[in-house]
C-alpha cells in the first residue's frame, strides 16, 4: 500500500531561481535538482514552461493559465459526452430488444 503523500507546492520565485541556476550557472540539472531536493524531470518541466511562457509562467499555486483551464474544461466535457453516448447506446440496444 502506498502511503498518502501530500503534493509539494513550490513558490513561483523558487522555480525561477532553480531554473536560473541551470541556465546561467555552470551546474547540471541533476546537480541542482539533488541540491534542492527535487526530481530532475520537474526541473526540466519548469525550464520548458519558463522558456515557453516567459513572465506568464507559474501564475500561482496550482492555478492554470486561461488556455490550460479551457483545455481542462473541454477534456472534462469530452469525457462526459463519451459517457453519455455509451449510456444512450446501451439504452437503444435494450429498448430495441425489449420494446417489441
Amino acid at each position: 500500500m502506498v502511503a498518502d503523500k501530500k503534493r509539494k507546492v513550490y513558490e513561483r520565485q523558487f522555480k525561477i531561481n532553480a531554473v536560473d541556476l541551470v541556465v546561467n550557472g555552470q551546474r547540471s540539472v541533476s546537480e541542482v535538482a539533488r541540491d534542492l531536493g527535487i526530481e530532475p524531470n520537474m526541473l526540466y518541466r519548469w525550464k520548458r514552461k519558463l522558456t515557453a511562457d516567459g513572465s506568464a509562467s507559474f501564475p500561482g499555486k496550482g492555478r492554470l493559465s486561461p488556455h490550460e483551464e479551457e483545455l481542462r474544461r473541454l477534456r472534462r466535457e469530452l469525457e462526459q459526452a463519451k459517457e453519455d453516448r455509451e449510456i444512450l447506446k446501451k439504452a437503444l440496444a435494450f429498448f430495441s430488444k425489449h420494446g417489441k
